[in-house]
């Protein structure tokens, strides 16, 4: 019986792997085997050693990306964040229809983003021009990524807040009857006994969220196609237009191993540092 029981475990294990590798694992080990040569997608290349690597590093095109890519992930990061757990409060909360609300609120995330980016791009072309007798904010290189920033806060909110509900959920109510002898109602009931409880899912949406929006790429598609004046290019956006079509395959696959070690980087930092504010807490 044990025999067989295993036997089934590795013919369900093995498939999964085996996908995994050919999917993932092997086409990351061949991006990072083209970094090392001048290969533009096509036809013979030769190996050039760290050079894609050192120009990487003085390539100003790709240092401004690397800016707004930060920027953006940043803003749009601390942004859900803080609508999302209000919202959360609020649909937590002893109110009326709060089920409907919830699923309500949940459809931005349901709608793929190319669609969601797509229709933002023609509000923002024509909607709010024609009721502001303005240009569109889209043309404008200097707020072209708040837009950005609005379609990307406004998909991502739902899941954010569906977990940041969870975290209220586990909260037991003990704690809040407790704390209402000792006089904590209001700020001081959420901030020395709400969100002390709730910060491992603080935790786990904000190294998701910036991890997320480093890698933007459908809404800049969708929006701005890294425009205008290449001002709203993100990482992402930069690996696949000028790797895929611009002929820089072996440059940009070391653009991407640089980004890839970035992002692990920046999530195991924020994870550590998240970890040790929950001890403190």
């Amino acid at each position: 019986m044990g025999n067989n029981r295993q036997r089934t475990y590795y013919l369900m294990l093995i498939p999964i792997l085996v996908l995994f590798f050919c999917f993932n694992t092997l086409p990351l080990l061949r991006g990072f085997f083209y970094s090392f040569t001048n290969f533009r997608g096509f036809g013979g290349y030769d190996m050039v050693g760290l050079r894609n690597y050192i120009d990487l590093f003085q390539d100003a095109r790709v240092g401004n990306s690397y800016l707004f890519t930060f920027k953006l992930a940043l803003v749009s990061t601390l942004a859900v964040n803080v609508i999302s757990l209000a919202m959360a409060l609020a649909l937590n909360s002893k109110i009326k229809f709060k089920s409907a609300l919830r699923g309500m609120y949940f459809i931005p995330n349901i709608l793929g983003s190319l669609v969601v980016g797509y229709i933002f791009n023609y509000f923002f072309t024509y909607i709010v021009p024609f009721l502001t007798n303005t240009t569109s904010i889209l043309a404008d290189a200097k707020w072209a990524w708040v837009a950005i920033v609005v379609v990307c806060a406004w998909q991502s909110i739902a899941m954010n807040t569906i977990i940041y509900i969870s975290g209220l959920q586990t909260v037991p109510e003990d704690v809040y009857e407790a704390g209402s002898l000792d006089g904590a109602t209001g700020w001081n009931q959420f901030r020395y006994l709400t969100f002390p409880l709730i910060m491992p899912f603080f935790t786990i949406n904000m190294v998701l969220c910036m991890k997320n929006f480093m890698m933007v790429f459908d809404q800049i598609m969708a929006l701005t196609s890294g425009g205008p004046a290449q001002s709203t290019e993100s990482i992402s956006f930069l690996i696949y237009s000028n790797g895929m079509a611009g002929g820089q395959f072996g440059f940009q696959s070391a653009n991407a191993v640089v980004f890839f070690i970035l992002i692990v980087t920046i999530s195991v930092l924020q994870t550590r540092f998240l970890n040790s504010r929950e001890e403190q807490l």
